[in-house]
């Protein structure tokens, strides 16, 4: 496949993906993503996951550190700076779901982030069953949408969805009133250290 090729499929990709995701056909074509196109998904096996929303993958020698698109997880503990309540039981539901199928994702990668991380929705497929993890941690409480950047998602409208039923049943983030959302979480810490 030539480059011009290869581009003019990233440019058109997230746009027949909501095109499916609209029209309600999100999990025939996302099983078709997972087992048909190389230029769509590619398959990884997870070897950390970092918190509830980032994990770094291998294929091969390569090895790439994911963001989830569109949401935003409590805070774990780094260092010195303290976690958010949750951030523990986030990072510990996408390792289950890691888990579950040992390792195995695939990776639709949307764009790069400011830190060099590839932001991409990332899906799992075991005995039939599909599971989109941004989804996953969405419907469990145990992320939020991130407003800034959910547009971008190809099941952007799936992951508000997710959020609406978390929130409903008041599960996790959406059980506590006094839960604050991470990016709120982290400016708090900037100013608190005078950055």
């Amino acid at each position: 496949m030539k480059i011009s090729q290869l581009h003019a499929a990233k440019i058109y990709i997230p746009l027949l993906l909501s095109a499916f995701t609209l029209s309600g056909c999100t999990k025939s074509f996302s099983q078709a993503v997972l087992n048909e196109s190389p230029l769509l998904s590619q398959q990884w096996q997870v070897i950390r996951v970092s918190d509830g929303d980032t994990i770094a993958v291998r294929q091969g020698e390569r090895e790439m550190k994911i963001r989830f698109c569109g949401i935003d997880a409590p805070e774990t503990k780094h260092g010195k700076q303290p976690g958010q309540p949750l951030g523990t039981e986030s990072k510990a539901n996408l390792q289950r779901l890691v888990d579950e199928v040992e390792g195995k994702v695939s990776v639709v990668s949307i764009e790069s982030d400011r830190y060099g991380r590839t932001v991409a929705e990332v899906f799992s497929s075991k005995n039939g069953l599909e599971k989109n993890f941004n989804e996953e941690q969405l419907s469990s409480g145990l992320a939020m949408v991130y407003p800034s950047f959910i547009k971008k998602c190809p099941n952007s409208d799936v992951f508000i969805r997710a959020e609406e039923i978390a929130k409903n049943k008041r599960l996790g983030v959406w059980g506590d009133s006094s839960s604050i959302p991470p990016w709120n979480f982290r400016k708090q810490q900037r100013q608190n250290n005078g950055n």
